[in-house]
């Protein structure tokens, strides 16, 4: 049976992620990095596409599960009839090769237990040959080898493909196994020792989140966002992905499935106003510098997003063998939207380098000549339509919220050059771009009738983006037009619960693509947010505290919510989410001190 998407549990090396389910298997993981083919793919097929599962003999979901105190460790609790017993999962920080360790631990009684390793590599297409070499099991097939080693007295045997092991655990008594990714034309790395690994991930994760700077009713809501976003940054570079997987649906059944394995420049401003205010410096440094060595070049070459180190080609492939989440067809790797024009991102980037400055991150004198470049093509593009934050497939349109967007681009220019005169920049130039499309959205964009901006020149339809428009500072949070906007996007895009969805997909579908989708959770945590500029901090905390309930119950959220049938939906975790929720936690936490 398919587990919800909320029942599954992240853990992560920096590198690359896995997804662990209440039924004790790793359904997921991609080795060696994030975006590499994945080894369990079962998430997005079936048991034969690939997964490790370990459990006690005919039990089903575990009892019980939590990570231990604030890390990406996480403890796994059945309570059975023959006894108590607990699997630990974790990945630690890697010195040379990924790891996968996962340590059985009798808590109680005598309970027998039972595992499954059914590798297949490249997606679930690829079956490895699978021998032994010194007590160990070897899995290699082109170019990955895969080791899983475990205690001497576990009975293991091959059956129908798969590496089964059999064994009993009393209490008191550890089992440890440990799964290594390698290139297959290299050498087996050392061994790390499970229970030593364990001490020190522990250990690191816990001095890792003591760092946090917040406190308060949401602390730790907080910090297990934060430890979510740092759970998704690929550490060689600072890039953080958008989620670790791809294809899951944002409507079960549709073809509203993409690969969100990558960085995307939309996630900047967001992403750092969180890891600043938290009090994680290094972490938005890294990010930062990761964003100026992405977007470097020809400022017409940008892009929306990009792989883990910069990577600009992200080709969108299917793959027909995978029969999809629940039936969730196609599925995705790559993402085509690479392609698309989506002028809001200029903004986004002259924003997160303005912020950035304001904190006090060490100048890169570089950086400002980067964002005069991107600034003069903004500049002449700016009128043009776009496909727009949501990365539309279908026709482009002047999206209020792109427009808003260049506004930001111009305004962080002459911020920046008020605060800096040293700095080399005509800002009487950017003064009038900035009148110029302050003008433009406000003549074009704004339906003065329902007294709401609307989500393109000329459309009747709302969109969930402009709530940002306070936040940007187009317009003060006390304007009647900002107040009506929030009104309206709450009557036309909400759901059940105050939720709220990114746009209407009904009638002609702004986005060219067929079916529906849920709440957007991070849209929602917008919502949160306007409410409190525009003095309604009440109805903010209230909405607040639903989203709250939304996480399952080791604190993840995933990019949609579907109200009705009360599922989390789309890819999973998504960082977009755990950014709304630190952000707007962080919000209500300043207006309660300041009250």
């Amino acid at each position: 049976m398919t587990l919800r998407i909320e029942d599954y549990a992240l853990i992560g090396d920096l590198q690359t992620a896995a997804l662990v389910g209440t039924d004790g298997s790793i359904d997921w993981l991609c080795l060696p990095r994030f975006d590499s083919a994945a080894c369990f793919a079962s998430l997005i097929g079936d048991e034969e596409n690939g997964h490790w599962r370990i459990a006690p003999k005919g039990m089903g979901p575990c009892t019980r599960r939590g990570y231990i105190g604030d890390s990406l460790v996480l403890e796994s609790v059945w309570e059975t009839p023959a006894g108590t017993v607990k699997v630990i999962d974790f990945m630690p920080q890697r010195d040379e090769a990924p790891d996968v360790m996962r340590i059985v631990e009798g808590v109680s009684g005598s309970v027998e237990m039972t595992a499954v390793l059914r590798l297949r590599f490249d997606y679930g297409s690829v079956v490895p040959w699978v021998r032994r070499s010194g007590g160990h099991r070897v899995a290699i097939a082109g170019p990955d080898s895969v080791w899983l080693r475990s205690a001497p007295q576990v009975r293991t045997w091959g059956e129908k493909l798969s590496t089964v092991s059999s064994f009993t655990v009393d209490a008191g008594r550890k089992v440890a196994f440990v799964l290594t990714w390698h290139p297959s034309h290299q050498q087996r790395p050392d061994l790390v020792d499970p229970f030593e690994a364990l001490e020190c991930s522990l250990r690191d994760w816990s001095d890792w989140a003591t760092a946090c700077q917040t406190a308060g009713p949401y602390r730790d809501p907080v910090v297990r966002s934060l430890i979510t976003l740092k759970a998704l940054t690929y550490k060689p570079t600072g890039g953080i992905v958008a989620a670790p997987t791809t294809s899951l649906p944002e409507e079960l059944g549709g073809v509203r499935n993409w690969d969100y394995r990558f960085c995307w420049l939309r996630d900047a401003t967001l992403t750092l106003d969180a890891l600043l205010e938290a009090g994680y410096q290094e972490e938005a440094v890294a990010w930062r510098d990761w964003l100026l060595r992405a977007v470097a070049g020809d400022p017409a070459d940008l892009q929306i997003m990009y792989g883990l180190a910069g990577e600009r080609r992200l080709p969108e492939t299917e793959l027909p063998w995978l029969a999809g989440y629940a039936g969730s067809a196609p599925v995705r790797t790559g993402n085509a939207a690479v392609k698309q024009l989506q002028l809001d991102v200029y903004g986004g980037v002259l924003d997160s380098l303005y912020r950035a400055r304001e904190a006090g991150l060490p100048a890169e004198r570089h950086a400002w000549y980067l964002q005069l470049s991107l600034l003069g093509f903004l500049e002449t593009k700016w009128r043009e339509p776009d496909e727009g934050l949501w990365e539309v497939r279908g026709p482009r349109r002047h999206f209020v919220h792109s427009k808003v967007m260049a506004w930001v681009a111009a305004d962080r220019a002459v911020r920046t050059l008020e605060a800096d005169p040293s700095l080399r920049g005509d800002a009487g130039r950017w003064r009038t771009m900035r009148d110029q499309v302050h003008q433009d959205v406000c003549e074009k964009g704004y339906d003065p009738v329902r007294n709401t901006f609307t989500q393109s020149y000329g459309s009747a339809e709302l969109d969930a983006a402009t709530l940002l428009i306070p936040r940007t500072g187009f317009l003060p949070p006390d304007d009647p037009r900002v107040i009506g906007t929030v009104d309206a996007v709450r009557a036309e895009l909400g759901t059940e619960g105050g939720l709220v969805r990114r746009y209407s997909t009904q009638g002609p579908a702004v986005d060219g693509l067929p079916g529906e989708e849920g709440a957007f959770v991070a849209c929602s945590f917008w919502l949160v947010d306007a409410l409190l500029m525009t003095g309604r901090g009440q109805e903010a905390r209230e909405l607040f505290e639903r989203l709250l309930a939304l996480r399952n119950d080791v604190g993840l959220l995933s990019e949609e919510y579907e109200p009705v049938s009360g599922r989390q939906l789309g890819n999973f975790p998504q960082a977009f989410s755990h950014i709304g929720l630190v952000n707007s936690a962080l919000a209500l936490n300043r207006q309660e001190n300041a009250g």
